[in-house]
C-alpha cells in the first residue's frame, strides 16, 4: 500500500534537548562499547552505543517517559494506552509505574513471552489480540475511546521522538564527531531522533537507517519519497514489523536521514551471535540491525568513526537457545 508523502516537521533538536532535561536522573545512561576485532574487520572506529543496558532493555524507556511526563495531570489520572510487540510495551508500564500513571498495553499474543511477562511485571493490564485478524490501531483506539484513556504510540509522537533522540546525543557528547551512525528502523522514532541529534552535534556525520530487507517500507519510502506500508512482515527482527513510518517520523526521515539500508535475516543473526559471543552483549535481532549492516559490509567508512546504537536486549532465554542455534547455521 502507498499513501501520499507528508511534508510537516514535527520535532527540532530543541525538543530532544528538553527531553533529555526532562529524563535526567531517570533514564540511565548506558555505555558504550568498542571490540577491536570489529575495527579491524571495518578498518574504521566503531562505537556501540549499549541501550540494552538502558532501563527496561531499550531505548523505548526514553520516549515513554519523555511522553508520559508531559501528559496534563487529568491525562495522567485517567491512564494511557499503548499498543506495542514488547519494547514500548514495557518501556510504557514502566514509566507508568515511575509517574503513578495507570497503564494499559495492546499486544500481540505472539509476542515474545519475556516482554509480556515484563509488562505485566511493571504493572500494566495487558490486552493480547491476534495479529492476523486485528488492527491494533483499531483496537487500542476502540479501548481508549471505551475508558477515555490517553494513546501514546511506540513511534509516532513527537514526545517520543524527542525522547529516542537522546540515545544518539549522549553518545556524540561521549565519543565526539563521527562520520557515520548506524540506528535501527522500525517506525523511525528511534532514527528520526538520532537523525536530529546528528545534524546538531555532528554535521557532518551520514545517518543510515537500517531495515530488515523482509520489513523494507521504509527503505521503499525513503526511496521513492512516498510512503509505503507493509503488513506483518515474517522477520525475527520483531520490533521492527511495524506497518510504515509515521506523520511524525517520515517528514524528519526524509529530511535528516542520508540513506537506508536492509539486511537479510542470516545477517541479522550473525550479528546477533557476534555481539554476544564476542562482545558479550545480549542483544535482540531487532536491537542488533545496525551492526548487522556494519558487519556484512552493507554500510561502511573506512578509515572514519563509525556510531551503532543497539537499541535493545530483550530475549527470551527460554527460546534464545533456538536463536543462537539458528544464527550458528547462518554462519
Amino acid at each position: 500500500m502507498i499513501h501520499e508523502e507528508v511534508s510537516e516537521l514535527q520535532v527540532s533538536y530543541g525538543d530532544v534537548e528538553e527531553a533529555a532535561s526532562r529524563l535526567e536522573g531517570h533514564a540511565r545512561r548506558t555505555p558504550v562499547f568498542t571490540s577491536g576485532t570489529v575495527e579491524e574487520r571495518t578498518e574504521s572506529r566503531v562505537f556501540f552505543k549499549c541501550e540494552s543496558f538502558q532501563r527496561a532493555g531499550a531505548f523505548k524507556f526514553r520516549g515513554a517517559f519523555n511522553a508520559l511526563s508531559r501528559l496534563p495531570e487529568e491525562q495522567q489520572r485517567r491512564g494511557v494506552l499503548a499498543y506495542s510487540s514488547g519494547n514500548h510495551a514495557q518501556a510504557i508500564a514502566l514509566s507508568g509505574r515511575l509517574l503513578e500513571i495507570p497503564t494499559t498495553v495492546v499486544m500481540p499474543g505472539d509476542a515474545p513471552e519475556v516482554k509480556l511477562r515484563a509488562t505485566e511485571g511493571y504493572g500494566a493490564e495487558v490486552v493480547r489480540y491476534d495479529r492476523q485478524v486485528t488492527n491494533r490501531e483499531e483496537l487500542g483506539a476502540r479501548i481508549s475511546s471505551e475508558r477515555g484513556l490517553s494513546v501514546v504510540p511506540p513511534y509516532d509522537h513527537p514526545d517520543i521522538v524527542a525522547g529516542a533522540g537522546t540515545a544518539a546525543r549522549e553518545l556524540f557528547e561521549e565519543v565526539g564527531p563521527l562520520d557515520l551512525l548506524l540506528v535501527c528502523c522500525g517506525g523511525g522514532g528511534l532514527l528520526s531522533g538520532s537523525a536530529l541529534a546528528a545534524r546538531a552535534l555532528s554535521p557532518g556525520c551520514r545517518v543510515v537507517g537500517v531495515e530488515p530487507e523482509r520489513a523494507d517500507d521504509a527503505a521503499r519510502s525513503f526511496r521513492d519519497k512516498t510512503l509505503h506500508t507493509v503488513h506483518n512482515p515474517d522477520t525475527i527482527a520483531d520490533g521492527a514489523r511495524t506497518p510504515s513510518l509515521g506523520d511524525v517520523t517520515f517528514p524528519l526521515v526524509l529530511r535528516h536521514v542520508d540513506g537506508m539500508a536492509t539486511v537479510s535475516e542470516g545477517a541479522i543473526l550473525r550479528a546477533m551471535l557476534f555481539l554476544w559471543e564476542r562482545m558479550k552483549l545480549v542483544v535482540e535481532p531487532t536491537g542488533a540491525l545496525g551492526a548487522a549492516a556494519l558487519l556484512e559490509g552493507s554500510v561502511t567508512a573506512p578509515g572514519g568513526r563509525v556510531g551503532v546504537i543497539v537499541s535493545g536486549g530483550n530475549v527470551d532465554l527460554r527460546t534464545a537457545g533456538d536463536l543462537l542455534a539458528r544464527a550458528g547455521s547462518a554462519e
